[in-house]
C-alpha cells in the first residue's frame, strides 16, 4: 500500500496517508496565553466548585446558577463568541483546552457544556443576525441560561422520529409547539430553549429559540439520576407554547442538519471533559497510593498498583494527545475555509463536520478512557474508593454518562465507518483503492523488508500494517456484505475499534517522534515507553477485532489468507511492558501527581 505524505489531512484520510510529526499540533504547542486561560479555569473549579460537591449533588437551591454567574464573571461562558456578540472570540484550540479545565468540575461541568455548546452554538452558528445580537451577548454574560431540547420518550438516538409538532397560529405571527422532551440538561433554571420540532406533516425537524417568557411550558420535577446528581434534568412540556415566526433557527426542516452539526463539536468537547477529569482522577489515585501503607509499604511500591497507575497515565496521554491532533486539524480547516471567503461561524461547522470521523472516534475513546481510568481508582482506594467520603464514587458515579451522551458509544461506531464509506462512495475519500493493494498483498510472497536503524523506524512499520490489517477486513467486508453491511453492527463495531485503535496509536507516534526531534530521546523516554507499551497492547486488540469481524463473515479459503494477513500485520517483536509501566508509575509516585 502506497502511504503518501502529506501536510494537511482531511477527515478520515489517517487510515490511507501518513502524517509528518512537522505536520501535527500536540500539547507542548500550546501558547503562553493559552495556558494561562486553562489555569484560570482549573483555578475557578478547585476554589468554587470541588468545596461545595456535596451541596450540589444535594441540588442546594440556586446554587449553581450563582457559580455559574461567577464562570460568566470570568469569561468561560463566552470564550468561543465573537466579540461583537460579547464574547472573546478564542480560537477552537483555546476553547478546547478550557472544556478540558473544566471537565474537572462534576455535574458544574456539564451544565456549562450544556449552555457554552448545545445551549448556544445552534444560535451562534444557524441564527439570523437579528437572533445573534438579541441572544448572544446574554448567553455570553450568563443573564440568560440555555437548555436544548431534542430528545423524547421515543426518540433518543432516531432524534428524527420525535413526536413534537408546530403548527402555525391563526394570526400567521405565531407556532404553536406541543409536546414533550425529556432528559433536558439545565432545564430547571434555563431562560432559554433551542426546541425541535416538526412543522405540519414535515419529514424533518426544524429548531426554534423557545423563551420560558413566551408561556406553555410546564416542567417535571427533577430527574433522580445515578451520577451528575448537581446537574439539573427535568422532562419538559409544551402546551400550545407560542414561540414568534422570526425565532424559527435557520430555514424549516434544516432541524436534523442543525442537531447533527452541533453534536460534531459536543463529541470532541466531551472527549476533552472527560481527559480534564482523568487527570485529576489519576492524581488523587497517585496520591493515595503514596500515603496508604499495606505490609509496611505505601501501596504504590507494589506491581499490582503500579500496573494500574502506569495504564491510567496511558490512557490520558493517549487521549489527550489525539484530541489536540484532531483539534487543531479541525482549526486549520476553519481557517482555510474562512480565508476562501465563507463567513467564520459556517467555516467552524464546516471544519468540524469535515473532521466528524475523528470527533466520534474521540468521544468513544474519551469516555471509555475515563471510565477505565475512575474504575481503577476506585481500586486503588480499595473501601475507602466505595465510601463517599473519598472523590472516587462520585467520580465513578458521574464518569457513566459519558458513554451516553452525544450519541451513544455505539451509535458513534457505527457512525465512523458509515461516514468514511459515504465518503469514498462520493469520492472524498479513497478507501477501496488502498483496500485493493492490500488484498493483492495478500496473495503475494511477503516482503520481510530490510533493517531500518532509524529513530521510530519499526514503529512506523507497526502503524503500516495496522492499517493494513483495517483496510483488508473493512474492503472485505464492504465488499461481500454491501449494503447489508449496516445490519451487521458487530462487524461494523470491529472495525471501528481498529480504527479507533490506529488513529490514537498513529497520534501516540507522531507526538513521540516530534519530542524526540525536538526535545531528544533521553528526555522523553518516558513518552517513548507509552507510545511503544500501546503499540504492544493494541497489537493485540486489532488482532482480536479482525478476528471476531472475519469469522462473522468469511468462510474457507477466504477466511485462511485474510486470518493469515491479519497475524502478519498485527506482528509486533516483545517488549516488557510491565517494566515500561513501572517506569511511568514510578514518575507519577515521585511527582505525586499526573505529570504527562
Amino acid at each position: 500500500m502506497e502511504m503518501n505524505i502529506k501536510t494537511t489531512l482531511k477527515g478520515g484520510e489517517f487510515i490511507v496517508k501518513e502524517s509528518s510529526w512537522q505536520d501535527i499540533f500536540t500539547p507542548e504547542d500550546f501558547t503562553e496565553e493559552q495556558k494561562m486561560i486553562a489555569q484560570s479555569c482549573h483555578d475557578f473549579i478547585a476554589q468554587e466548585v470541588w468545596p461545595v460537591l456535596d451541596r450540589l449533588d444535594d441540588k442546594e437551591e440556586g446554587l449553581m446558577v450563582k457559580i455559574l454567574e461567577k464562570a460568566a464573571e470570568l469569561g468561560i461562558l463566552g470564550l468561543n463568541i465573537p466579540e461583537q456578540y460579547g464574547g472573546f472570540e478564542k480560537d477552537f484550540v483555546t476553547g478546547m483546552l478550557s472544556t478540558e479545565s473544566v471537565g474537572a468540575g462534576n455535574s458544574f461541568a456539564v451544565t456549562v457544556a450544556a449552555h457554552t455548546g448545545i445551549g448556544t452554538l445552534p444560535i451562534l452558528y444557524y441564527g439570523n443576525e437579528e437572533q445573534k445580537k438579541k441572544y448572544l451577548p446574554k448567553l455570553a454574560s450568563g443573564d440568560w441560561k440555555a437548555s436544548y431540547c431534542l430528545t423524547e420518550p421515543g426518540a433518543g438516538s432516531d432524534a428524527n422520529s420525535g413526536k413534537t409538532h408546530a403548527k402555525l397560529d391563526t394570526d400567521s405571527k405565531h407556532y404553536l409547539i406541543n409536546g414533550q422532551k425529556m432528559w433536558i440538561t439545565n432545564a430547571g433554571f434555563a431562560d432559554i430553549f433551542i426546541v425541535f420540532a416538526k412543522i405540519d406533516d414535515d419529514k424533518n425537524l426544524s429548531a426554534f429559540i423557545v423563551e420560558k417568557v413566551f408561556g406553555g411550558i410546564t416542567l417535571n420535577p427533577e430527574e433522580h439520576k445515578m451520577g451528575i446528581k448537581g446537574s439539573s434534568t427535568r422532562q419538559i412540556f409544551f402546551n400550545d407554547c407560542k414561540v414568534p415566526v422570526e425565532n424559527l433557527l435557520s430555514e424549516r426542516g434544516h432541524g436534523f442538519k442543525i442537531a447533527v452539526n452541533i453534536l460534531n463539536v459536543g463529541r470532541i468537547k466531551l472527549a476533552a471533559a472527560a481527559l480534564g477529569g482523568s487527570k485529576v482522577i489519576i492524581t488523587h489515585a497517585v496520591e493515595y497510593a503514596n500515603q496508604r501503607n499495606q505490609f509496611g509499604h505505601p501501596i504504590g511500591t507494589y506491581g499490582a498498583i503500579q500496573h494500574k497507575l502506569g495504564e491510567q497515565a496511558i490512557l490520558a496521554y493517549a487521549c489527550e494527545t489525539a484530541l489536540y491532533r484532531a483539534t487543531r486539524n479541525i482549526e486549520d480547516a476553519i481557517a482555510g475555509l474562512a480565508e476562501s471567503g465563507m463567513d467564520k461561524t459556517q467555516a467552524v461547522l464546516k471544519g468540524t463536520e469535515q473532521f466528524a470521523v475523528e470527533a466520534a472516534i474521540m468521544k468513544i475513546f474519551g469516555s471509555e478512557a475515563l471510565d477505565y481510568i475512575v474504575d481503577e481508582g476506585v481500586q486503588i482506594y480499595g473501601g475507602m474508593g466505595y465510601s463517599a467520603e473519598g472523590p472516587m464514587e462520585r467520580a465513578y458515579r458521574d464518569s457513566r454518562i459519558n458513554r451516553i451522551f452525544e450519541g451513544t458509544n455505539e451509535i458513534n461506531r457505527m457512525l465512523i465507518l458509515d461516514m468514511m464509506v459515504k465518503r469514498a462512495l462520493k469520492g472524498e475519500l479513497d478507501l477501496m483503492g488502498p483496500a485493493q493493494k492490500v488484498a493483492e498483498e495478500l496473495m503475494s510472497i511477503p516482503d520481510m523488508g530490510s533493517e531500518d536503524d532509524a529513530l521510530f523506524a519499526k514503529e512506523k512499520g507497526y502503524l503500516r500494517n495496522f492499517k493494513k490489517a483495517a483496510l483488508m477486513v473493512a474492503g472485505a467486508a464492504v465488499r461481500k456484505l454491501m449494503t447489508q453491511l449496516q445490519n451487521e453492527q458487530e462487524i461494523v463495531m470491529n472495525i471501528a475499534d481498529m480504527l479507533i485503535e490506529i488513529y490514537v496509536g498513529e497520534s501516540l507516534l507522531l507526538r513521540a517522534e516530534k519530542l524526540a526531534n525536538t526535545k531528544g530521546e533521553q528526555e522523553s523516554a518516558l513518552q517513548l515507553d507509552i507510545l511503544r507499551t500501546w503499540l504492544s497492547d493494541s497489537a493485540e486488540r486489532l488482532n482480536k477485532s479482525g478476528r471476531d469481524a472475519i469469522y462473522a463473515f468469511a468462510e474457507g479459503d477466504e477466511q485462511r489468507i485474510m486470518l493469515s494477513g491479519l497475524k502478519r500485520f498485527t506482528k509486533t517483536d516483545p517488549f516488557n511492558t510491565k517494566e515500561a509501566r513501572r517506569r511511568i508509575a514510578n514518575k507519577m509516585l515521585s511527582e505525586n501527581k499526573y505529570c504527562f
